[in-house]
């Protein structure tokens, strides 16, 4: 067969070292994330409940429903049914903010800081074997000021907590919210 396979029409085709770096990066990201699904089921968390519990920590114990949102990357339906089930888990609580009558301040439970304790050596186990293990000093080094830098750049962008909801119907040209 000759010719493209693909049609991309007017757009240019990136050349074939971004092409490289963006498809090494995506196999190294599965690859990464599928092992350290593994190794967090194994105690009976999933990725998502583990970054939540990990920002709660990282955040002396309490953020907004928004916050937690924007640092974990995920939908506000999706993040508030992960809540739920930590919450009758018994690794976090939920009551509205004082701050923000909208709002809802999370807070990490002292069994949350157990379960997460527990994750924690297995967690940095595995990611230490895959994605540091092969790489230099000077590797480490590159890699996190770039990877800081496209992050930077991504973040830049409005948070998802920012975004309109979506109606049930999808249609949002007749200026309503949303909501």
């Amino acid at each position: 067969m000759t010719g493209p396979l693909i049609d991309l029409g007017d757009v240019e085709a990136p050349d074939p070292q971004r092409l490289s770096a963006y498809f090494a990066l995506m196999e190294a990201v599965t690859l990464l994330q599928h092992q350290v699904e593994q190794q967090l089921r194994s105690v009976g968390l999933s990725t998502v409940q583990f970054q939540v519990l990990s920002s709660l920590a990282a955040a002396d114990g309490k953020l907004t429903m928004t916050a937690l949102a924007d640092g974990v990357v995920y939908s506000r339906s999706g993040l508030t049914y992960q809540a739920g089930l930590l919450e009758k888990a018994g690794l976090i609580t939920r009551e509205p903010s004082p701050d923000d009558e909208r709002g809802t301040l999370v807070t990490i439970t002292k069994k949350g800081v157990a379960l997460l304790n527990r994750a924690l050596p297995g967690h940095i186990e595995v990611v230490g074997r895959l994605l540091f293990e092969p790489l230099s000093e000077r590797d480490l080094g590159r890699l996190g000021e770039i990877m800081s830098r496209v992050r930077d750049h991504m973040r830049a962008q409005p948070p998802r907590s920012a975004a309109p909801r979506k109606r049930r119907n999808g249609d949002q040209s007749k200026g309503g919210t949303g909501r």
